[in-house]
């Protein structure tokens, strides 16, 4: 058996995802993993399956497997280049000339109003409408899901049909209603546009926002005279092996042992602990790790999929794949409603046949049943509301990378929430201080200051900014030691130490602090040092509670931190020292209970974010965050949390109200037609009613208050 994985292009709804899925099923195949998000499809196979035969068979279906190199970088564009404007702007004109006599009596346009003029006009838009919707209609049927497309050809096809009898038994302008099946056409185009076009609008940016940026790597070479040479290279040439030398400030570029030197990696994107760690010799680094102090000479261990880097990629990808495609509610529906409309318009007629004893009329009956219930308005449903709701979304800030996840805002009831750049600035500030032995305050800061000045670790710069002073002590020698920390000497020969617990070891058992400051055998006191807390922060979770969410803070920082952060904010429950897997498995646990929104910015986060129900990025997240969230909040944007799930409910109210009125229609109309009270002219008429309603339904999201 292998694990084969293919990018396929052409799925557009959970409808979609279900098909290819039962289609792979049927061929035998095991462990069937579709996702509608991302495209990827992954299935395990024999070693001897006839590829190319499986893929024709996916072709068939209407989805195209794409070529392997699109697939491994996964930029392909899952719609065709608007698509469906195209389709409209093609079918508008015919349509606007078929309602052009409607607008008066005007002689000139006489012309116009004859049947086989009317054909010819809408005999286009109708062939359009067939190949796009029809195709797709009959596809879904074959497959057992009959999708949204079913309706539309269903409605269209039948106008038609009615006028197309018309028209050859010369019945009269009575029994003409190519506008009408021209109109279910254009409109539906418009609505499948204006949808996509809101997600590809927000898709670009996102690409934008997440977009790899290329990063270069200074590679050793000797020359002829055996003399080190330095030369950049982009971090996608390195191999295993390549000497590299990375300096304070820059990104390391894949895994490294550190041949020689000793830095500070600032790890905290990939291991959720906020403090940078010590290097040495011998030490390793991980590739997308940042140096914060220190240069290094380096090897490469391993560079493209073999890096710890494409490895939590590959969670990422397997986290999408098990996430169950979101079944949107109008498609759920028209499975419904699909057979209940054929089976009320078959009784219709045979109803009408027995009671008039004539076919004719019976038979008109029946089509005027299936053109009141004519899918243009379930068409509209839903893109209307996501379209104003993606819209509404984007202009605070707000980017949500798919329409499905605005309905699965309503079902969140537990939040997760990463720590470091996430609740907190990724910033150091002193959290707390004393005074020990006697020693006095200022003594304490003039000499933490006096040391650290010199200093260009991240911790030592917190403390030189908050306790800036015009004075300090002059030293005779001072230093850094790489692991101990700062080293002065005076000139009467007095040493004093600003560093970690090593320097205070012999002289306390509590290590519970960041920074000692030590005299000679004295220990004069401790500074510990924190995140700075979002100002936004406490007035989120605050919110979250007030709406009876329950919220989780799981980070890779200690416990001891993460229980102070959360105590400090209002979280009840801590999950802290997890790794990018354990993070992963974490959220599977909680997503089995409820759905969960994960909420993070690292890239050990971005497992979690892709298997949670929805995964939720800050716009100065990570690349590979913003890649895998579901939802990105821009601009520091974690006080748009509350907005956003609010924005989801009342997208998800507009829908459901949209739907409403769409079969409220169908249930009033189509008893009615069925005993011949409406022709297929009112019920045209009665549809384009339900649009306008759904258009101002739609349009009420622009006033809906957000948090």
């Amino acid at each position: 058996m292998e694990t084969i994985n293919w990018k396929v292009d052409g799925m557009s709804c959970s409808t979609c995802a279900l098909t290819i899925g039962k289609y792979l099923e049927r061929k035998g195949l095991q462990n069937i993993k579709v996702s509608l998000a991302s495209g990827d499809v992954s299935f395990d196979a024999a070693t001897d399956l006839d590829k190319t035969q499986l893929q024709k068979g996916i072709h068939d279906l209407g989805y195209t497997v794409l070529k392997e190199e699109a697939a491994a970088g996964g930029s392909a564009e899952r719609f065709s280049l608007n698509k469906h404007l195209r389709y409209f702007l093609f079918c508008l004109p015919f349509t606007l000339l078929l309602f052009l006599p409607m607008l008066g009596h005007n002689g000139a346009l006489r012309w116009l109003m004859l049947p086989w003029v009317q054909l010819i006009l809408c005999l286009p838009v109708f062939v359009a409408g067939m190949r796009f919707f029809g195709r797709s209609a009959v596809k879904s049927l074959l497959n057992g899901l009959p999708n949204m497309n079913v309706l539309i050809a269903l409605g269209s096809t039948a106008a038609f049909v009615y006028s197309l009898t018309g028209t050859l038994l010369a019945l009269g302008h009575d029994y003409l209603f190519y506008e009408t099946t021209a109109s279910i056409v254009t409109i539906v185009f418009l609505g499948y546009y204006l949808e996509d076009a809101s997600v590809r609008a927000t898709q670009r940016t996102l690409n934008s926002l997440a977009s790899t940026q290329k990063v270069m790597a200074n590679m050793i070479a000797f020359d002829d005279q055996h003399q080190e040479v330095l030369f950049p290279v982009e971090g996608s040439q390195l191999r295993s092996g390549d000497l590299l030398l990375i300096r304070t400030g820059e990104q390391v570029p894949a895994d490294c042992k550190i041949l020689w030197g000793e830095a500070g990696a600032d790890e905290s994107i990939l291991t959720g602990e906020s403090l940078p760690v010590e290097k040495k010799a011998k030490d390793r680094l991980i590739g997308g790790s940042l140096l914060v102090s220190g240069t290094v000479k380096v090897q490469v261990t391993a560079a493209g999929q073999d890096s710890i880097l494409s490895g939590i990629v590959r969670l990422v990808k397997q986290a999408q794949g098990e996430k169950p495609p979101i079944q949107l509610l109008a498609d759920r529906i028209s499975a419904v409603f699909v057979p209940v409309v054929i089976g009320l318009a078959v009784l219709s007629f045979a109803g009408n046949l027995l009671y008039l004893h004539q076919a004719g009329p019976a038979l008109m009956r029946s089509i005027a049943v299936l053109v009141i219930a004519c899918p243009c308005a379930m068409g509209l449903a839903t893109p209307a509301a996501v379209a104003v709701g993606l819209g509404r979304g984007a202009r605070k800030g707000i980017l949500i990378r798919n329409a499905c996840h605005l309905e699965a805002f309503r079902t969140i009831r537990r939040v997760v929430f990463d720590k470091t750049g996430t609740l907190t600035t990724g910033e150091f500030s002193i959290s707390g201080w004393q005074a020990l032995g006697g020693s006095s305050p200022e003594t304490v800061q003039e000499i933490a200051y006096s040391l650290e000045k010199y200093s260009n670790h991240p911790i030592a710069k917190a403390i030189t900014r908050e306790w800036k002073r015009t004075s300090a002590l002059r030293w005779a020698k001072i230093e850094e030691v790489k692991g101990l920390g700062m080293r002065g000497e005076t000139k009467e020969g007095e040493v004093f130490w600003a560093g970690s617990y090593s320097v205070a070891a012999k002289l306390t058992m509590d290590d519970s602090h960041n920074v000692y400051i030590v005299a000679g055998d004295r220990l004069l006191g401790f500074i510990d040092v924190a995140d700075r807390v979002r100002p936004e922060a406490a007035r989120v979770i605050h919110r979250l509670r007030e709406q009876g969410i329950h919220t989780v803070l799981l980070s890779g920082d200690r416990y001891p931190a993460c229980r102070r952060l959360a105590d400090t904010l209002g979280i009840p429950e801590v999950l802290a020292e997890q790794s990018p897997e354990e993070k992963l498995r974490q959220v599977a646990r909680l997503n089995a209970e409820m759905p969960v929104a994960m909420v993070g910015d690292g890239i050990n986060d971005a497992p979690a974010l892709a298997r949670a129900t929805i995964g939720i990025s800050l716009g100065d997240a990570s690349q590979l965050a913003m890649q895998t969230a579901d939802v990105v909040l821009m601009n520091h944007g974690l006080g748009h949390l509350p907005a956003a799930l609010d924005l989801g409910r009342h997208t998800f109210g507009t829908i459901r109200g949209n739907l409403f009125w769409a079969f409220f229609y169908n249930v009033v109309a189509i008893p009615v037609a069925a005993l011949g009270m409406l022709t297929p002219a009112v019920a045209a008429l009665v549809m384009g009613l339900s649009d306008v309603v759904l258009a101002a339904n739609s349009l009420r999201l622009y006033a809906k208050k957000l948090d």
